[in-house]
């Protein structure tokens, strides 16, 4: 499984399958963020799969699914939201790990300084140009 540690509290991944929920779990992670719609493509496994089997393994599961190429304000609401009710760390996916992160900057602008969430985002190895506009 590949996946990108951003902070000691947040790493994000592509999309993950059944057989990773106890990895994650065994890494630390206390819940999990789903940032991708049920049949992007053929194959990709269901959420309501990956969500029993993170409730399995005693861990929260937020479904937070988000079309590419769309970022609405709610699901940076709703991630700002979550991050800050769980107490544990969080394991969040996507198809690339790319809206996972995105989410994740957007929802710690005014917690976090600007310069920070910029270095925690290219230091896990993603380039997103827009954020300087919003930091």
């Amino acid at each position: 499984m590949d996946y990108k540690k951003v902070t000691d509290q947040f790493a994000v991944a592509p999309q993950i399958h059944l057989e990773d929920v106890a990895t994650i779990k065994e890494l630390g992670y206390v819940a999990i963020i789903n940032n991708r719609p049920d049949g992007e493509v053929p194959g990709q496994p269901l959420i309501e799969d990956i969500k029993n089997q993170a409730l399995a393994q005693g861990m929260q599961f937020i479904d937070l699914p988000i079309v590419s190429g769309t970022l609405p304000m709610e699901a940076i609401e709703q991630t700002k939201v979550s991050l800050a009710q769980i107490d544990g760390p969080v394991f969040a996916y996507c198809r690339t790990g790319t809206r996972s992160i995105t989410l994740w900057a957007l929802s710690q602008i005014g917690t976090l300084d600007g310069q920070e969430i910029s270095s925690c985002v290219k230091n896990a190895g993603y380039d997103l140009p827009f954020l300087d506009h919003y930091l």
